[in-house]
């Protein structure tokens, strides 16, 4: 089964173990100009920490500046997170297609800004997504879906009561491809013969 054309997918073979790696997306621009103000406003923070914190010392601040500076410090320690989450390099999404399981690896895609109608939670979860690494079992394989959604398909397995989805990083008709490919791989001859 070929890639679609122009598609960025790799497929490495091994023995009998196909790896197919999905690059992330490019992610948005704007994070370098959200990470330049980070690093300015960070400046600023450290000189107001610096401050505050010698005036602690030296017995002169009161209760209202030690409170003060235990919030400065958590909403620093955030915004030193928030630029490395900016930043990061990202890694790709692997799928290793062994004989009787299927290992997935979401990798850490590139920050991105999503407008539209979502919950502060969903926001937050598309704003610093989680780390994903799965080993799915043969009948877990089974319950991949192409799902059509009013934003495009999703491609997704289920396993226990969660539903991965995969390929979020690929293009529609990779998506499409790509359940293709797994449907074949895992048919019933493999799994079986």
């Amino acid at each position: 089964m070929d890639l679609p054309s122009n598609s960025n997918i790799k497929i490495q073979k091994s023995d009998s173990v196909d790896e197919i790696i999905i690059p992330s997306s490019k992610g948005s621009s704007m994070r370098y100009f959200m990470a330049a103000f980070l690093i300015f406003w960070l400046g600023g923070w450290a000189m107001g920490f610096g401050s505050a914190f010698a005036e602690i010392m030296s017995g002169e601040g009161g209760a209202f500046l030690v409170f003060w500076l235990g919030g400065w410090t958590i909403g620093g320690a955030f915004a030193i997170y928030f630029l490395h989450t900016l930043l990061r390099t990202p890694l790709p999404e692997k799928l290793l297609l062994e004989n009787a399981s299927l290992t997935y690896d979401s990798g850490i895609p590139p920050f991105t800004m999503h407008f539209g109608f979502q919950t502060p939670a969903q926001q937050w979860k598309r704003m610093f997504p989680k780390r994903i690494q799965r080993c799915f079992t043969e009948n877990e394989v089974s319950t991949i879906k192409l799902r059509e959604t009013d934003s495009g398909n999703r491609l997704t397995i289920d396993s226990g009561t969660s539903r991965i989805e995969l390929a979020s990083g690929a293009t529609e008709v990779e998506r499409e491809w790509l359940h293709g490919y797994i449907s074949v791989k895992y048919s019933e001859q493999t799994f079986h013969g």
